[in-house]
């Protein structure tokens, strides 16, 4: 891959804001940034932005489960190659591969699969996967939702650490519900081994969330969202999340999961510090309403919900795209708060803010470059576009 020149283009950086700037990336890396004014020239391809939109650094969508038609369940290298491929659709250029609660084989398969697929996915050109995101099985059962109840199972960390060694060390975060036996010392294992412990598909009350915090967890899955609701005699989990500046707290900001002024609600407490974008989204994303499959279950898809046969949502069809820009409209987010919610606080979470999460010399050259409206014209994944809306913008190649 040559040196490519993005040139006369708004770039928001680590220091702040560069207008009629230029971006150079060589091997799949940011080689230099700077104004139009100290450009050499020199690159292999030059791709003008012609001044108009944003460059911002790609998105990180911790907690998804599939899209176009494939799922991390699937277990097969074809299904997270079609989900790293589409998600340049969405601006997304990172994300951890997300299971559900199955029965111990499925899951096995699932973590070998995508072990396998982290060591060996090609190097630019799509969004890289970052790692596994377990979400279930060591969950509550009155807080199922879309997890198979049958397959839920308690916190167990010699099971944990067997699906660890599957995974090659690759799991990188586990939604659990802190309530149940025995999860409290899985917590302190976890916190011990770098695997970010979050609260989820829970019934705990605040006291209980603060003993998870105590013991190591620093998370919470999908806020509002089968947990313990905010009660003025019992906070719960979601007081607990809105109060505890140990929590970093995902919503998933589709319109459907939460109501718009309860997302606003949430992020005046939580703020863009401790806020984590994320889409849920299951198989159908990218594809037309009908039925289709979700761990093992029918999953109904209309009018942009995805529901089981029980009414209960089943993950999102929501693209990370759409997220920030209802964050804006919801929330009055600014735009260096959607680059905050929707990448740095992933990165450092997951601990690759060397690389991931903004646009900086020697980092990843992961980036997006949105319309002021926040349309999205294209993503470049690792030095390669990996998704592009139309080619009447690009001059070309020198």
């Amino acid at each position: 891959m040559g040196k490519i020149a993005w040139t006369h283009a708004n770039i928001y950086t680590e220091v702040g804001w560069l207008t009629d700037a230029y971006l150079l990336t060589e091997g799949g890396k940011i080689q230099e940034i700077g104004e139009m004014t100290h450009y050499q020239g020199d690159a292999d391809q030059t791709i003008s932005l012609e001044g108009k939109g944003l460059l911002l650094p790609g998105m990180i969508d911790v907690h998804i489960h599939g899209t176009d038609g494939a799922d991390t369940m699937d277990a097969t290298p074809e299904a997270l190659t079609t989900m790293a491929k589409a998600l340049g659709q969405e601006g997304t250029t990172s994300f951890l591969a997300t299971t559900i609660t199955q029965e111990k084989e499925a899951i096995s398969r699932a973590l070998a699969n995508a072990a396998d697929f982290i060591e060996t996915q090609p190097t630019s050109g799509q969004a890289e996967c970052l790692g596994i995101h377990l979400e279930g099985p060591f969950i509550n059962p009155k807080m199922a939702g879309a997890q198979p109840i049958e397959h839920i199972t308690p916190p167990d960390i010699f099971q944990m650490k067997e699906w660890q060694e599957i995974a090659k060390n690759h799991i990188r975060l586990i939604t659990m519900a802190p309530e149940e036996e025995n999860a409290l010392d899985l917590i302190r294992y976890l916190a011990e081994t770098g695997v970010v412990a979050s609260i989820g598909h829970t019934s705990a009350t605040y006291q209980q969330v603060r003993e998870a915090i105590a013991a190591g967890a620093t998370h919470v899955t999908h806020l509002y969202n089968q947990m313990r609701g905010l009660h003025h005699r019992e906070p719960g989990v979601v007081g607990a999340a809105m109060l505890s500046d140990e929590l970093m707290v995902e919503m998933i900001v589709d319109g459907i999961h939460i109501d718009p002024k309860m997302v606003k609600l949430a992020y005046d407490q939580i703020s863009a510090d401790r806020t984590v974008l994320v889409t849920d989204s299951m198989r159908a994303k990218c594809l037309r309403n009908g039925k289709y499959d979700l761990g093992g279950q029918e999953v109904t898809v209309e009018n942009g919900e995805a529901r089981l046969s029980n009414g209960s949502l089943a993950g999102s069809i929501l693209k990370m795209k759409d997220a920030i820009w209802h964050m804006r409209e919801f929330a009055g987010a600014s735009l260096e708060e959607l680059v905050q919610i929707s990448s740095t606080n992933a990165a450092k979470e997951l601990g690759v803010w060397d690389r991931k999460g903004s646009i900086a010399v020697g980092k990843d050259a992961d980036f997006v470059w949105l319309t002021d409206e926040l349309e999205l014209e294209m993503t470049v994944s690792r030095g390669e576009i990996s998704y592009q809306r139309s080619t009447e913008t690009t001059n070309g190649t020198n």
